[in-house]
């Protein structure tokens, strides 16, 4: 059962039990009586959870980084909040658009439901769009027969593996950002799940060449060689969507990490 679920279950329940004593037991008690502690503490909690699931559910939702999967960009252990109606107002608990805002663009960070296992939400970077031809050989990206350029910025040093890769500033649309190349790891890559459109990627020792179906994002950690990402397990449908992801709130580890990031 996910969170948003538990949530709204919550705001149904305090509900029921403040429109019970709002419209029916308030009447009934003498004017001096006290409060029943369930009045009491379903109206007080009413609020606050409708307040949360609101927010939550239609503004901004809080993440965290729970893996290095888009180093050097989010670290592992950073808080991060996520804008929940740049891609369109959805319905909570069970994700359906209700209104058609904006489309992902090339270099947006964005949350969805991984798309394997649903309960599950992913971080990753869009790198194909619908129609898009993407292809990656020999740890080289290429959309639509334009290779994407790399720029050298030097190594990166991973403070928690003590461990050098090099870094390179990278342009997809109108963001620039960085990504980690690791020369020395291996540029094969397989599908580990049968997923639905395989057919439209073709592996081979080198890499994949993927056609981008309708409705649906090819998406990529910025840690190229140490993400599970669509080279693996295909396609983000545009359901699975949650939001964009724009600002770190909070890191343990690095106050210096709050801002905002491409």
């Amino acid at each position: 059962m996910n969170f948003a679920l538990i949530l709204f279950l919550f705001v149904v329940f305090t509900g029921i039990l403040w429109s019970i004593n709002h419209f029916w037991a308030r009447k009934k008690r003498p004017a001096d009586a006290k409060d029943p502690w369930w009045v009491e503490y379903g109206g007080s909690f009413f609020p606050v959870i409708l307040a949360v699931f609101v927010l939550r559910s239609f503004l901004v939702e809080p993440f965290k980084i729970p893996s290095g999967s888009m180093i050097p960009t989010l670290l592992v252990g950073d808080f991060i909040l996520v804008n929940k109606f740049t891609y369109g107002i959805r319905l909570p608990v069970i994700n359906k658009k209700i209104v058609e805002l904006n489309s992902p663009k090339r270099g947006d960070v964005v949350v969805f439901r991984y798309p394997p296992d649903p309960s599950l939400d992913y971080i990753k970077r869009v790198v194909g769009l619908p129609g898009d031809r993407v292809e990656y050989h020999n740890k080289k990206l290429t959309i639509n027969g334009q290779e994407v350029k790399h720029e050298s910025t030097g190594d990166y040093l991973d403070p928690a593996r003590l461990y050098y890769t090099p870094r390179f500033k990278e342009t997809l649309g109108e963001v620039q950002h960085a990504v980690l190349i690791d020369p020395e790891a291996p540029g094969h890559v397989r599908p580990i799940v049968n997923f639905p459109d395989l057919d439209q990627c073709h592996y081979n020792e080198d890499g994949l060449n993927c056609k981008v179906p309708n409705g649906h994002y090819f998406v990529m950690g910025d840690n190229r060689d140490n993400s599970q990402d669509s080279r693996f397990w295909g396609f983000v449908p545009d359901n699975n969507l949650v939001g964009k992801a724009f600002f770190i709130w909070f890191n343990f580890n690095d106050l210096r990490r709050i801002g905002s990031f491409h």
